[in-house]
């Protein structure tokens, strides 16, 4: 840009182009040291068999990772991982936002790990942002005691979208988890209604978080979510809440009372509890295990677990097929250009996607 003062009439007067400024990154930084090893699909699976946390995070990594040659090694991994799996008990943990899903896992995790012993993993599942597709309430912050406690292990994971919540790949960091002898592996959703049921087909046992005076009622008793829940525990029971709280869990038992009773024979419970406080949290856990003798021992533990295991094989069928389709150069060029004829109202919606399904299956 041209500077007034270098015009003719101000012959005596120079403009100075000032000072290069330096570059942020120093120029002596050596980015090699910086630079995390690559480990082999053997030293992974040895050092996750041995319970090393830091071989565990970097599989659950490439487990999340969207490049192809990661997702080529983490399926070798969790393959090889697979026959050390499955002696774990899985809690899925849900709720509206703010009833104090992350508050009450910090307590119940303490609980568990003191009570029972063990190792506990908590995959805590954050919702995404829409821009950069990353994590944006960091639950990990809010997990103060089991952060620090030494057989703990906690993974926040992005949902990125996807259908209740649940990470895409949660359902194998699940068999990472197990391989790595986490026996007791809590999976946190974001709470987002109905749509919790992806979470619910990962889990032995589900638990509803709800809290009282929240204005609409109707909330707590949504079909979708009740009929699905083993146990629905009102949190925040503490101080001049009590009341509330009790009066919630009547509700909520009283509603349970038209719903058909569990596949699994096992009646719903309503318990009331303090996550902030800690007060009740024995009363919860103790109705947990006493669901899963009741289920182990009429078999349907192991029934369910063989339910599951068929509906993420298809499941892994779908997303299999979603990819070839969108990833197919002959459809991806064709879809564009459909879509063109679609929004000029050439085309309607539905023959423009027949049509590209023909030329799919001709291909």
């Amino acid at each position: 840009m041209e500077h007034p003062e270098n015009s003719e009439e101000y012959k005596g007067l120079t403009v100075n182009g000032g000072v290069s400024q330096p570059s942020i990154i120093n120029p002596y930084l050596n980015r090699k040291r910086f630079a995390r090893k690559q480990y082999s699909v053997d030293e992974m699976v040895d050092g996750i068999l041995q319970g090393n946390v830091t071989m565990l995070s970097q599989a659950v990594t490439l487990v999340e990772s969207m490049n192809p040659e990661h997702q080529e090694k983490a399926q070798k991994v969790i393959e090889r991982c697979l026959p050390h799996s499955g002696k774990s008990v899985r809690i899925g943990i849900s709720g509206v936002p703010g009833a104090g899903k992350s508050t009450s896992i910090d307590e119940f995790g303490q609980h568990v790990l003191n009570t029972y012993g063990g190792k506990l993993a908590v995959l805590a599942i954050d919702p995404s942002s829409e821009r950069s597709k990353g994590s944006i309430l960091g639950d990990k912050t809010r997990m103060e005691k089991l952060s620090t406690h030494p057989n703990a292990f906690i993974r926040p994971s992005p949902s990125a979208g996807s259908l209740g919540g649940v990470a895409r790949k949660t359902r194998e960091t699940v068999i990472l988890c197990e391989a790595a002898g986490f026996d007791k592996i809590f999976i946190e959703t974001v709470g987002v209604g109905q749509s919790e049921t992806a979470c619910h087909s990962m889990v032995d046992f589900f638990l509803l978080i709800q809290v009282a005076g929240t204005g609409d009622e109707l909330q707590g008793i949504k079909r979708g979510i009740m009929e699905i829940s083993d146990a629905i525990v009102v949190n925040k029971c503490d101080g001049d809440n009590v009341k509330a709280c009790q009066m919630a869990a009547q509700g909520f038992r009283n509603a349970l009372h038209f719903y058909p009773t569990p596949e699994s024979g096992w009646t719903p419970r309503v318990l009331t509890y303090s996550g902030f406080y800690g007060l009740g949290i024995k009363e919860v856990w103790d109705m947990i295990y006493e669901y899963f003798d009741f289920v182990k021992q009429n078999g349907y533990f192991d029934y369910r677990r063989r339910q599951q295991n068929k509906y993420w094989m298809r499941e892994t069928i779908n997303n299999a097929l979603l990819n070839d389709f969108y990833n197919n150069p002959t459809i991806k060029e064709a879809l564009q250009m459909m879509e063109e004829r679609v929004q000029s109202g050439e085309k309607t919606s539905f023959m423009g996607a027949h049509d590209i399904l023909e030329l799919y299956y001709k291909h």
